[in-house]
């Protein structure tokens, strides 16, 4: 297949479904190129979450010491499997150098900035590609340990400043909040604007809605090469043919190194695995989403059924499942909440996904300064859902308006070159 479109967005997950939605709305042509298939992304089966509470980049002061300390415990929550690996060895450097308190107040105001916008765009999705589950019912963080509530306080002290809606609660608050539940947490912080979705019905809804704008959905196409003329992109090989476009968008998750390596650019990224558990319970489960805080595992109810999603894994472009990572979430689970044991979760479906996470915690949008005509949309590590919407605006009116309403200068591409 040889094909010509106003612009090709490489990577066929939900941000790049959202940055085809939002062209297309403009009457802008669009092909969607995807290495496997739509809905088999990271997005696919993930947790579900649309938090604006998330403002505390993955880089917050004393993770890496928590990663140098959980580096061997193949079941902790942040596992780095120990490799040589140049990229990694680079990807760790700026993760240090982020990792402190200044940086973290800067990267937490550009996160809510992004927040807030993209959590207003939901509104608009729910109402136009069809129920995907949308419901508004906060999230809360439940800990186990004074120690874990204590740091929640914290994080929800900068919250507030931001101007979010928070409270903190002891274990009668919980029971008021959540009566079906069981739990022998200390406390707990209570987001009051967070939602949560099924980002399976959500991938889908945007495939039948792209599909009706008439945007080309090429599936199986793995990128091989880029033809340029004058630092400038004129059409891209794949194993499915060629496709000429003016503009071209990087949006291939954790592939997207690899595929941005291809144009001689370096673009610091490590794939994050995670994992998920879904089944139908057949004990009360929380109608409120939760974070076992401690544990760092998500507690996601989807109609009749519950999904327990967690991990953060650095162990390169491994989609195998692990299955003591797997454990380790179920072993967390009963020490929150009482109602469930381990040997009693029957797991209907269990998944595994490679989330693209930057050193900084801070996405890749915008050009690159090499490639006059390739824009990143990739590396929002745990928050693809939640900034899928606001990704996919930018980028639209990158390429319609040349502006846009937020100032990309902080996460362009090449901010680590």
């Amino acid at each position: 297949m040889n094909s010509t479109s106003d612009v090709v967005v490489i990577g066929g997950g939900i941000v790049g479904l959202c940055a085809a939605y939002y062209l297309s709305a403009e009457g802008v042509s669009v092909t969607v190129v995807e290495r496997a298939e739509i809905g088999r992304a990271c997005s696919d089966r993930n947790a579900g979450l649309v938090v604006p509470s998330h403002v505390i980049p993955l880089a917050a002061p004393g993770m890496v010491a928590k990663g140098l300390k959980w580096m061997f415990d193949p079941e902790s929550p942040f596992h780095i499997k120990p490799r040589f690996s140049a990229d990694l060895m680079t990807w760790l450097f700026h993760f240090w150098r982020s990792g402190n308190a200044g940086y973290m107040k800067y990267s937490s105001s550009v996160l809510h900035q992004l927040f807030q916008e993209s959590y207003l765009l939901f509104g608009d999705l729910s109402k136009n590609i069809g129920d995907f589950g949308y419901s508004h019912k906060g999230l809360l963080m439940l800990c186990s340990t004074q120690r874990g509530l204590d740091t929640e306080i914290e994080d929800a002290v900068i919250a507030r400043e931001l101007g979010m809606k928070v409270s903190v609660m002891n274990n009668h608050d919980i029971h008021q909040l959540e009566p079906r539940i069981r739990t022998s947490a200390v406390g707990g912080v209570y987001y009051h604007q967070d939602a949560h979705l099924d980002p399976t019905v959500l991938v889908e809804n945007l495939r039948t809605a792209l599909r009706r704008r008439s945007v080309t959905l090429l599936t199986g196409a793995e990128v091989s090469s880029f033809q340029t003329v004058d630092k400038r992109i004129k059409s891209v090989m794949t194993s499915k043919g060629n496709l000429k476009a003016d503009e071209f968008v990087l949006a291939s998750g954790s592939w997207s190194s690899v595929i941005a390596r291809r144009l001689s650019l370096r673009l610091p990224l490590q794939p994050g695995k995670g994992y998920s558990v879904t089944f139908t319970p057949h004990v009360p489960f929380p109608e409120v989403p939760l974070i076992l805080s401690e544990a760092k595992v998500a507690v996601t109810p989807l109609g009749p059924r519950l999904r327990f999603a967690g991990t953060m894994e650095l162990a390169g472009l491994d989609s195998n499942i692990n299955q003591r990572r797997v454990n380790a979430i179920l072993k967390a689970v009963p020490k929150y909440l009482s109602n469930f044991q381990e040997n009693e979760i029957e797991a209907t479906q269990l998944w595994s996904g490679l989330r693209p996470c930057t050193p900084d915690g801070l996405p890749y949008i915008g050009r690159f300064r090499k490639v006059k005509n390739f824009i990143a949309a990739t590396g929002h590590a745990m928050l693809g859902v939640t900034l899928a919407p606001i990704t996919g605006k930018l980028v639209a009116d990158l390429l319609t308006a040349g502006k846009t309403s937020l100032d990309l200068s902080r996460l362009r591409p090449d901010r680590f070159n």
